[in-house]
């Protein structure tokens, strides 16, 4: 009879995975041995495995190269790292290493393009691309910015006031772009996005704004929704919608060079998980071009911003289950030594999936269970996986411990949680592991940083601690 944890994995998927194998009964992810790195550094922690920022860029360059040589396409491809996904040092170290750009989207994040310049790790030639909702200090950071050299940072317009309150303090000339304000899917709260400027709207914007001003290059239109990049009718009518207004900017503007689809790439969220990158990049150009040559226009240079395609598979957290409390007939809820309001908010605030397996005790009965954090919050639970609206385990033991992992959770976790700062019931932020690689492709970790301590939330709060 198959009754142990491994028979379920083996029923339900094609296992062992790409990143994940099994080695003595233990769950290894990337040839990570996590049981080492819990019996190192104990639960809860979060670790960042950077190799695989790197790799997935350069997955993204090779489809992009590939179907830009199978085309004989004429437009360059341009990789942009979204840092809103995560704007942590080490991240961004790791994803420049590739010659890639990156996008901003708000006025601190030109302070960190600073520090980046500062550090050799970008130059002037470094394309910025500055989206969102501008006032004040970011429209004097990017001001600044510009006016310093960076001759290939490209504000991003998203409304009618903008062009104004940029050109008001940039000394000579300068590109920006502008945000199309896509029509997002019927199914949303909200039928067109907030950021940008209509489609119908662009073109007399430009003639109005933008074509009689010496001072201003238009060098872009920026295409993005929300829904990211899927293959179904909705997104290929939003694009060729995007591409009509291209084609009509293009035939009036000559500047106008480049199309940027935005990010919206989406990374792993079960075993079950399947998309076909190549095949969408390959569309995706094959349908510019044919538009394009149809139209008897230029194609454009690509740019991307993925932003959790980047980092989002780097990431992962270990958690150590401390009990089981049976609190009806059905109901085993599984207590984890944290939270996850805390550490994994998405799974609260927009019930979001992450891959979720044991990292030890394969050999074991399962059964069907529960995830309960720690705070005194109804909220404060995880009840299903992507693929299944149930969750299974090796059966709880007191005198054997459990330990699970969620895995892929790099992108936006620790900035919507406030990273260092206040967490929900004061429950600690876990310790927190870099994972490297070195010259010889062995294994480093190092501490970034270590799990909160009382006099640190103490302080935040205004109390005096002795």
């Amino acid at each position: 009879m198959n009754t142990k944890y491994i028979d379920l994995i083996d029923q339900s998927f094609y296992f062992p995975q790409e990143e994940f194998k099994l080695e003595d009964n233990q769950l290894k992810f990337h040839d990570i041995d996590l049981m080492a790195l819990v019996e190192q550094y104990g639960a809860p922690l979060k670790f960042s495995y950077l190799p695989k920022i790197s790799e997935n860029i350069n997955r993204a360059k090779g489809w992009f190269a590939d179907a830009i040589e199978k085309h004989n396409y004429k437009g360059s491809y341009n990789y942009c790292y979204c840092t809103k996904s995560s704007h942590f040092k080490h991240v961004l170290d790791e994803a420049l290493k590739n010659d890639i750009h990156i996008e901003t989207s708000s006025a601190f994040d030109i302070d960190i393009v600073n520090k980046l310049k500062e550090n050799g790790k970008i130059t002037d030639d470094t394309f910025v691309i500055c989206n969102g909702f501008k006032r004040d200090q970011y429209i004097q950071n990017i001001t600044s910015l510009i006016n310093e050299g960076q001759k290939n940072c490209i504000p991003i317009i998203d409304n009618y006031e903008e062009i104004n309150l940029l050109t008001e303090g940039i000394k000579g000339d300068f590109k920006i772009g502008i945000r199309i304000a896509s029509e997002e899917e019927p199914k949303f709260e909200f039928y067109t996005s907030r950021l940008g400027i209509g489609y119908k709207n662009i073109v007399p914007f430009y003639e109005d704004q933008i074509k009689n001003n010496d001072q201003l290059e238009l060098k872009m239109l920026h295409f993005f929704i929300n829904t990211g990049i899927r293959d179904n009718a909705y997104y290929w009518n939003e694009m060729n919608k995007c591409l009509k207004v291209y084609i009509r900017l293009k035939k009036i503007c000559p500047s106008l060079d480049s199309l940027n689809i935005g990010g919206g790439f989406p990374i792993k969220n079960s075993l079950a998980f399947d998309y076909d990158y190549a095949y969408m990049v390959d569309e995706i150009i094959n349908q510019i071009k044919t538009t394009c040559e149809e139209a008897e226009v230029a194609v454009p240079n690509i740019f991307t911003e993925f932003g959790s395609f980047t980092v989002g598979e780097s990431g992962g957290a270990v958690y150590e289950v401390l009990y089981q409390k049976q609190q009806n007939d059905r109901e085993k809820w599984n207590m984890i030594n944290s939270s996850f309001i805390t550490t994994l908010p998405d799974t609260w605030a927009i019930s979001k999936r992450f891959i979720m397996l044991p990292v030890n005790r394969w050999d074991e009965e399962y059964e069907r269970v529960l995830l309960g954090g720690l705070t005194c919050d109804s909220d404060d639970y995880y009840n299903s996986e992507q693929h299944s609206n149930a969750i299974y385990l090796p059966r709880y033991k007191k005198d054997k411990p459990l330990y699970i992992g969620f895995f892929n959770t790099g992108a936006y976790q620790e900035t919507i949680g406030g990273y260092g700062g206040l967490q929900h019931c004061l429950i600690p932020q876990p310790k927190h592991i870099l994972i490297d690689r070195d010259e010889n492709g062995n294994l480093t970790t190092r501490i970034f940083n270590e799990q909160q301590k009382a006099e640190q939330l103490l302080k935040i709060l205004g109390y005096e601690y002795n």
